[in-house]
């Protein structure tokens, strides 16, 4: 009898364009070819769970016995970043999308959010790379106090500030003034950003990891809140709290990088308990994939892969591993933005069966169908479960 899933999103692990990423801007976008072409990238643990068997997967060495079940996943929910993908992993998908300012943000939201946080004035207002704006904006934020505020491909609305300006807890409330003023159906943007650096110039702006998502609360029922209802233990690791609004959680654990996140993992695994473990690694989407740093994604990818050794360990007998991501980010195309394409889907247990295709899934909300299957709680309303494919008669 399955007691735990166990689920680590890798931020921004793609596999290939999707069928509709010609909406998107994405063509050719294909984040695992793209490192593994530009690299000597070297995953075997992931290589043993199926990765490089999955359908549409032309790069890798295939292997004959895969150690778990495997399989791909397309997206149906409008948009392309964490917190719709992760959404509708755990069973909502989101129509319409939010919206998004590929001309900047209009004067009339700009003088609003001046009026309610009572700041004088604002920074850059435009779209672009966080880590370039910094480069722009940086020395001129330390000298006038104002915030640095642009977006990107998706909808959001960051506000960058160094810590020694504008302090940390302040910055998150000037983010919750701003995320109640853009739930405003004539702004619909779908997260706030709070984006703290350090440093002196702009040779050597860094961002930190008190980063923090203010997410709009408007999606449904989800995976988590079934689970919560029903007694089970939800855990969440990483950014899951912030994408989720605290929603259907016993217990948020924030973490400092993928090292972090993964010791994290490992060591709620370790301890008895039922439910779900939910787990983000962030480092491969906002250090590598925005930055279109490809050796740093592959080597991100290759500290993973030499975990998974360890993380298989501690699970017990009736722990169930999932490995899946919740967009893509090409670090080898133009683009600093996310990509739409495939995510993985590998699955492990002792009561998973070995060397299963589970095919090319329609939705990512397949994953919570199974899950909930698994656990025999109600269904939600989107999501097919490949149960029966993957469990043994244990």
């Amino acid at each position: 009898m399955i007691n735990r899933v166990v689920i680590i999103v890798l931020d921004g692990f793609g596999i290939g364009e999707a069928p509709d990423s010609k909406k998107y801007g994405d063509t050719g976008s294909n984040t695992l070819a793209g490192i593994y072409n530009n690299t000597s990238l070297n995953i075997p643990n992931m290589q043993k769970l199926g990765l490089y068997n999955i359908d549409g997967v032309n790069v890798g060495e295939k292997t004959e016995s895969a150690i778990g079940s495997y399989g791909r996943a397309m997206e149906q929910a409008d948009g392309k970043n964490s917190p719709v993908g992760h959404w509708e992993i755990s069973g909502y998908i989101k129509h319409p999308g939010f919206t998004t300012y590929p001309n900047a943000f209009p004067e009339k939201m700009i003088n609003e959010f001046k009026e309610k946080t009572g700041l004088k004035g604002i920074l850059c207002n435009q779209v672009g790379s966080g880590t370039e704006l910094l480069k722009q904006y940086g020395e001129e934020h330390i000298k006038t106090g104002y915030p640095i505020i642009y977006t990107s491909a998706d909808s959001v609305f960051q506000i960058a500030a160094h810590e020694e300006i504008i302090p940390v807890e302040k910055l998150y409330e000037i983010c919750r003034i701003a995320r109640k003023i853009l739930d405003k159906p004539e702004y619909n943007v779908g997260t706030v950003i709070a984006r703290p650096f350090i440093g002196t110039s702009r040779d050597n702006f860094t961002r930190t990891y008190n980063r923090k998502d203010f997410e709009s609360n408007s999606f449904g029922k989800t995976m988590l809140d079934v689970m919560y209802e029903n007694n089970k233990n939800v855990i969440a690791i990483g950014k899951i709290e912030d994408l989720f609004s605290g929603r259907g959680i016993n217990k948020s654990i924030h973490t400092n990088g993928n090292a972090d996140g993964i010791e994290k993992t490992i060591e709620e695994i370790e301890k008895s308990g039922e439910g779900l473990i939910f787990t983000n690694l962030v480092d491969t989407d906002m250090l590598y994939g925005h930055r279109n740093n490809i050796k740093g994604y592959a080597s991100a990818l290759e500290y993973f892969d030499s975990k998974i050794p360890e993380i298989i360990d501690k699970l017990k007998d009736t722990d169930v591993l999932i490995i899946t991501a919740d967009h893509g980010n090409d670090p080898s195309t133009p683009s600093t933005d996310h990509s739409r394409e495939y995510i993985p889907i590998l699955i492990y247990g002792k009561e998973i069966k070995e060397n299963v295709n589970i095919g090319t899934r329609k939705t990512f909300a397949d994953i919570s169908a199974t899950i909930l299957d698994i656990f025999d709680l109600p269904r939600l309303e989107n999501g097919i479960s490949f149960k029966d494919q993957i469990k043994t008669q244990i």
